[in-house]
């Protein structure tokens, strides 16, 4: 069975509930758990928890850009010394340079979080009213033993769930488990198979919910086997430089869901590799390929062609890390309040197509 025949198989899997497990093999699954298990001992347990960065960003004036900081470990920020090294805290800094306007982070990331822990912390986070939400979730769903139909199925949920209060939603699908030193060849090559599949299954369910994905596996793949930087004390969580380039990867997509930035009206440019294709084409594509962002499409003013949804496969140019700055706020509401941070008659409006 073709890699696009499978990830189109478990998404629908996923959507009906069906197990899922024969999609990749009982055996196969099995493997992989018990490999994750010995990876587990050999990492041991986690020692700290990151700091939150939730806070006002970007010294801009105008309304707030609402930022949602969803996950687990690798949207936390798990092994860094400093909120400002995490990366909800270097996407809210990225977001308001784009934007030049403040960005407001709500980290509800939790060390150690699966799929099932999506729902509590989405309830946490619709109460500040995200007008975007970043989501990074998946590697411990395998290392608890959940069917991946079950994964894919509560991403979607997720993200219909972000979607219905209008939020714009982008998620960075399960990393290549390939790259992770503690896991031992020839299950090395198995664990990149299998999350490859899972990451093109979990691309088609975010954009029928109507989100957009971004293929972190295939971005972080060779960084991570070159570079041991990439890899924090552990070996198997990214260091600081790991979490930044994943942040990197993330932002195009995140300022491109709300509306702002260079790119965000430009189509596609069939000179870069990127096109309009069928939805399983498109999740395989953008696992095989660097930081591909993959997002619902119109052909001829219709979402769906003989073979499923459209969508758009994307290579999105990413800008130098940004400089950190926390914002006092209530230093910023008094200049509000002066009339100071005004930029005029539309300083109240949010980004075309978010709630205010």
């Amino acid at each position: 069975m073709s890699t696009a025949r499978a990830a189109k198989r478990l998404a629908q899997a996923a959507a009906f509930g069906g197990g899922g497990l024969g999609l990749i093999g009982a055996t196969l699954y099995g493997v992989l758990t018990a490999e994750a298990r010995y990876a587990k001992r050999v990492i041991g347990p986690m020692k700290a928890h990151p700091a939150k960065g939730d806070g006002l960003y970007g010294r801009y004036p105008g309304h707030p850009i609402t930022l949602a900081m969803i996950g687990d470990s690798s949207a936390a920020g798990y092994g860094t010394a400093s909120p400002d090294e995490t990366p909800g805290v270097l996407l809210a800094c990225g977001l308001a340079e784009l934007a030049k306007r403040p960005v407001r982070l709500v980290d509800v990331s939790k060390v150690g979080a699966k799929s099932t822990d999506l729902a509590p912390q989405i309830d946490t986070a619709l109460l500040s009213g995200p007008h975007v939400a970043a989501i990074l979730i998946g590697v411990n769903d395998v290392k608890s033993q959940m069917p991946p139909s079950t994964s894919v199925r509560l991403l979607d949920a997720a993200v219909r769930r972000l979607r219905a209060a209008n939020c714009e939603v982008v998620v960075g699908t399960c990393p290549d488990l390939g790259v992770v030193r503690p896991i031992m060849p020839p299950l090395r090559q198995v664990a990149r198979s299998w999350s490859r599949r899972l990451a093109a299954a979990q691309t088609i369910a975010v954009v029928e919910a109507g989100g957009r994905s971004v293929s972190m596996g295939s971005l972080l793949n060779e960084a991570f086997r070159t570079d041991p930087r990439m890899f924090g004390p552990d070996r198997f969580h990214p260091s600081v430089t790991g979490y930044a380039a994943a942040a990197a990867a993330l932002l195009p997509s995140v300022a491109a869901a709300v509306g702002v930035g260079p790119e965000s009206f430009v189509h596609p440019e069939p000179f870069r590799g990127e096109a309009v294709l069928p939805i399983a084409e498109a999740a395989v594509q953008a696992v095989r390929t660097a930081g591909t962002e993959v997002a619902a499409a119109e052909v001829a003013g219709r979402e769906r062609g003989p073979r499923g949804r459209w969508a758009q496969l994307r290579h999105r140019r990413r800008h130098p890390k940004p400089e950190v700055e926390r914002i006092d706020e209530a230093v910023s509401a008094q200049a509000g309040a002066d009339g100071t941070g005004d930029r005029g008659p539309d300083a109240g409006k949010s980004m075309a197509g978010s709630p205010s």
